[in-house]
């Protein structure tokens, strides 16, 4: 194989393995707070994602300080954002500033409205 044809082997190999931010956010929303039964995408709990190619480094919080869950859902986070092609290695950022505040669509669907 010449080196003119390994270099587009490699690029195209790159193309095809390059992790999209919507691809991420497709992934956190099959994450599911296992007490709020909603995904955490749509919870908003997740504050940031950071793409450095195969690495995915995410920011998030939980719906409170001493989230039982909270193992739980990192676990699941870098489970599924894992599974995506391309990624290989999730980091999870768990942060309490600002505090979560739920929008009015979840406050709605949590009876608070």
């Amino acid at each position: 194989m010449s080196l003119l044809n390994l270099a587009r082997d490699i690029k195209i190999r790159l193309v095809m393995t390059e992790i999209s931010k919507e691809q991420v956010i497709e992934a956190l929303g099959k994450v599911e707070d296992p007490e709020l039964f909603l995904d955490i995408w749509f919870l908003g709990l997740v504050y940031g994602i950071e793409l450095d190619d195969s690495l995915v480094k995410i920011q998030m919080t939980f719906t409170s300080p001493m989230c039982p869950m909270g193992p739980e859902i990192v676990s699941d986070v870098k489970d599924k954002v894992g599974e995506l092609e391309g990624v290989e290695e999730v980091d999870v950022e768990i942060v309490f500033t600002p505090p979560w505040e739920p929008n009015d669509e979840v406050k709605a669907l949590m009876g608070y409205m």
